[in-house]
Order: structure tokens, then C-alpha cells, then sequence
């Protein structure tokens, strides 16, 4: 079993449990639920960068990347380098998040907020909203086609942008519906965790020109971004490059103003 078995093995366990203890009428009941959604596929489309800023804690390839920052300052630092959206990990296990994480994102800064999460149920998309994102990331690995299809009509319904990630042609075949706004290509192999911008590059001419491709993972230079740009990709999300040094925000800064 691979390590991505076993999240969702225990996010399907987690979900049984909250669902016990919050009611969904609680979730719709949240001062966010109402909130009008900015959207991230717009803020690409328009932007020179195209930087989706990550806070990210840990991960299960790395452990701990960075227990410093709080989350305001992290995502404040973000939001002032100019950060097209902002990708929140609320995965307490593997990922040292939380969905209070999400709130503090959402109460620091006015710019696009993705909940990073492994969604296997409607109701993570109830909390994503309550909690203030404004999209949610689907994974193809993990979803069958009549997952994705349910639960991003599900999203789009709460007025929630949708971000699908693959990691190849067999999922991305089966993914490309007209309720997804953006595809990400992750260059990390979830089940080996090697990293190789070909991911990104061999994919690019299948994804339909109606998505903005986002490139995931393993971007750490200009020179990167810049030889995926030709390929026709939008947004590039990045987490534990700027997480991993002293002060986020200014290495974000710093590297957006150098693109």
C-alpha cells in the first residue's frame, strides 16, 4: 500500500467522524457560507506570474518544512508579493493543517484561497466553503470519473472554483468534464514522490485550451517557470520553497519581482 492509500483510507475515516460531531446545518450556518467567491482561474488568466503561494507545514516526503510562521503572517506576506491565490493544506496528519488554518487565511487576506485536501466526500466541500475558500482541489488519482463528476457539479453549485489535479493521460482522460475551471499537472509522483517537470511538459498539448494548466510541485526556480510558460501553463503553485526558508512572504516577494 502506497502513502496515498493510506490518507485516503484515513481521510474516509476522519470524514465518518466530523460528520458524527458537526452537522451540516452548522457548516451552512458559517458567516462564510454567503461570502461571494474570488476566482483564481480569472487572476491567472490576467497574470504575468501566475505564483500560487502554498502553506504548508510538513509533508510525508519531508517531515517538517517549517513550524515557525504563523499562518497571518505567512499568507499576509503572500498576499503583498503579489500571489495570484493562496493553497491552504488542511490535512492534520500528513500535513501539520487544519481547516483553522483556512479560517485564518481567509480572515488575513482578500485574495483566492484553495483548500489543499484530499476530498472524498461532499461534505469536505461544505467545509471548505464555511471555512472560506474560495476553490477545492480534486484528485484524480484517488476519484473515479463519477466522483469528479459529482463531487465538482457539487462545488460549482456552492459557487466553488475547481481545481483537478493528474499526474498522467489515463487520468486525465477520464477527467476533462466542463465542471473543472482549472488542471493541474502534479511533477511529484504521488506513489514514488520523484519529481520531473516532463510531467507537466508531456501533458500540456492534452489539456483542453477551455482550463488554465496549473503546474504543480518541484517548481524551486524562474528558470523553471519560465520553461514551462511555452507549454502554454498559467499558474504555478509553490509550497515548500518559500515555506523552507526564515520568512515566507519575502522569499515570495522576492521571487515573484525577479519573474
Amino acid at each position: 500500500m502506497n502513502i496515498l492509500d493510506k490518507i485516503i483510507i484515513d481521510k474516509k475515516r476522519e470524514v465518518i467522524l466530523k460528520k458524527s460531531i458537526i452537522p451540516v446545518s452548522q457548516l451552512e450556518a458559517s458567516v462564510f457560507f454567503g461570502k461571494q467567491t474570488i476566482s483564481l482561474s480569472q487572476n491567472l488568466r490576467e497574470s504575468n506570474s501566475g505564483i500560487i503561494a502554498e502553506h504548508k507545514r510538513r509533508s510525508p516526503s519531508k517531515s517538517v518544512i517549517n513550524n515557525n510562521f504563523t499562518v497571518e503572517e505567512v499568507v499576509k506576506g503572500y498576499e503583498n508579493a503579489g500571489a495570484c491565490g493562496i493553497s491552504v493544506l488542511t490535512d492534520g496528519k500528513y500535513f501539520g493543517g487544519s481547516l483553522d488554518d483556512l479560517l485564518l487565511a481567509r480572515a488575513s487576506v482578500n485574495i483566492p484561497l484553495l483548500r489543499k485536501e484530499f476530498i472524498v466526500d461532499e461534505y469536505q466541500i461544505l467545509e471548505a466553503k464555511a471555512h472560506g475558500a474560495d476553490l477545492i482541489l480534486l484528485i484524480a488519482a484517488v476519484l473515479t470519473r463519477e466522483e469528479i463528476k459529482s463531487l465538482s457539479e457539487f462545488a460549482k453549485s456552492l459557487d466553488l472554483e475547481v481545481l483537478l489535479e493528474v499526474h498522467n493521460q489515463e487520468e486525465l482522460e477520464k477527467s476533462i468534464m466542463p465542471t473543472l475551471d482549472m488542471i493541474g499537472v502534479n511533477n511529484r509522483n504521488l506513489k514514488t514522490f520523484e519529481v520531473s517537470l516532463d510531467f507537466s511538459k508531456e501533458l500540456a498539448s492534452q489539456i483542453p485550451d477551455d482550463f488554465v494548466k496549473v503546474s504543480e510541485s518541484g517548481i524551486s526556480s524562474i528558470e523553471a517557470i519560465q520553461e514551462l510558460k511555452p507549454y502554454g501553463y498559467k499558474g504555478f503553485l509553490i509550497g515548500e520553497n518559500f515555506m523552507k526558508t526564515d520568512n515566507a512572504g519575502q522569499a515570495a516577494v522576492d521571487f515573484i519581482s525577479q519573474l
